[in-house]
């Protein structure tokens, strides 16, 4: 008979010393078997009074889990109870201090989404935030040794949750900030552009706004060291570090914005300078002179500019003006010469033939005198009219030299408009 109770008092004590190594629990129940459960995966009953006082001893006895358990357990049955969110506030508290970081945002969240008016509301904003920008450093997630998705991804959706939650909250600016720099880290240029503009536009006084004015500016120069999108990006990344400098000449980052825009000048005007030496290498000099004219305009007093300048010189000397005038200049040069040309033409024809009567405008006939040949008593009927004689004209009367002289021609506005000389 000892042989037999002695193995089962063994093994008694060696379940009670596991139990109180591992924090577990052996759950009895009539009519089925010993279930195990995890420690903090217990059933926990009682009003919420009760699940509270029962979170707030596990905490007191080192046992987050069933703490955690309890709290959440509170938060579900009792939302609506005054001590849900203190409840809710506590379990992020101990997610985040066992490294449970996406479960201690998430719950975070819940205290600012259901319970507006805690007093810990501003503690769970911060609290979110501070796990955001832990993934924006560069923590991974990991199961069982497989990444699920990058910090980055992460970041940005705690970030968004923070704007969204609290939108004139005190970390709202640094949020959008931060979104735009994982979105640049992750190479997503044209979303982390959007997102500093945002923090521009709607936070232009927080000192953060600064930060990502040139930040778009620093996107747009890195992008304009190459790739088919060289020029707009060069031009782009002026505008913005120029923006910086107007906006914010006092920032500390301010030197390094003008030695940037100097580098963009400069490689403005080599491009120039490259592409007016191609076309002067063509013989096609007009479009050389363009080009020249340009690395001028860029870059006054620079090298560039004052070669530039000596061959601009040289070929005025050997091919003149008008062949380095812009071919537009010339088309419309030639296009008035043409013109004058024209009407100088049309001029010539219309004017009248020497010892020819000038043609009278139609409205002026009936305001002169018949003929003498058709006046009345020389058998011609008053008001008809004949063909003029081929005899040599009859002197004119007195009345006929008392008619108006009609004007030199009947032409067209253009015709008797003088040529210009």
């Amino acid at each position: 008979m000892k042989f037999r109770v002695l193995p089962f008092f063994l093994l008694l004590a060696l379940s009670l010393f596991l139990t109180d190594a591992t924090d577990a629990a052996v759950v009895f129940r009539p009519g089925e078997k010993a279930k195990y459960v995890a420690p903090g995966e217990e059933e926990l009953n009682g009003n919420a009074a009760e699940l509270f006082e029962i979170g707030q001893k596990a905490e007191k006895e080192g046992n987050p889990k069933r703490a955690i358990r309890a709290y959440k357990t509170l938060v579900r049955k009792y939302s609506r109870d005054a001590l849900a969110a203190g409840a809710a506030f506590r379990g992020a508290v101990l997610y985040e201090q066992t490294h449970q970081y996406l479960e201690a945002a998430g719950t975070y969240r819940t205290v600012v989404t259901n319970y507006a008016t805690s007093p810990h509301f501003n503690e769970a904003i911060e609290g979110q935030f501070r796990i955001g920008e832990m993934y924006l450093a560069g923590k991974r997630l990991k199961l069982l040794g497989i990444p699920l998705a990058t910090s980055m991804d992460r970041a940005v959706e705690i970030f968004a949750a923070v704007i969204r939650t609290a939108p004139y909250g005190k970390y709202t600016a640094r949020a959008q900030f931060d979104i735009g720099l994982a979105r640049e880290r992750q190479g997503a240029n044209d979303a982390a552009l959007q997102a500093y503009a945002a923090v521009v536009d709607k936070f232009p006084n927080d000192p953060v706004a600064a930060d990502a004015q040139y930040q778009i500016g620093y996107i747009w120069f890195t992008a304009s060291r190459g790739g088919t999108k060289d020029i707009a990006a060069t031009n782009n990344a002026r505008t913005a570090f120029q923006d910086f400098l107007f906006r914010y000449p006092n920032s500390e980052k301010a030197p390094q914005a003008r030695a940037n825009l100097q580098q963009l000048e400069h490689k403005a005007t080599s491009r120039s300078f490259d592409v007016a030496r191609y076309y002067d290498k063509m013989k096609a000099y007009r479009a050389a002179v363009i080009y020249y004219n340009e690395v001028i305009r860029q870059q006054p007093g620079s090298a560039e500019s004052e070669k530039a300048k000596q061959r601009i010189d040289q070929l005025r000397a050997k091919l003149g003006d008008k062949v380095l005038q812009p071919l537009q200049d010339t088309k419309e040069a030639e296009k008035k010469k043409s013109a004058e040309q024209a009407k100088a033409k049309s001029a010539t024809e219309n004017a009248p033939a020497p010892n020819s009567a000038p043609m009278l405008p139609p409205d002026l006939d009936g305001a002169l005198p018949p003929p003498a040949s058709t006046s009345p008593g020389l058998g011609a009927a008053p008001g008809s009219s004949s063909e003029p004689e081929t005899s040599p004209a009859p002197e004119p009367s007195p009345v006929e030299s008392a008619t108006p002289a009609p004007p030199e021609d009947s032409g067209s506005s253009e015709a008797t408009a003088s040529p210009t000389p």
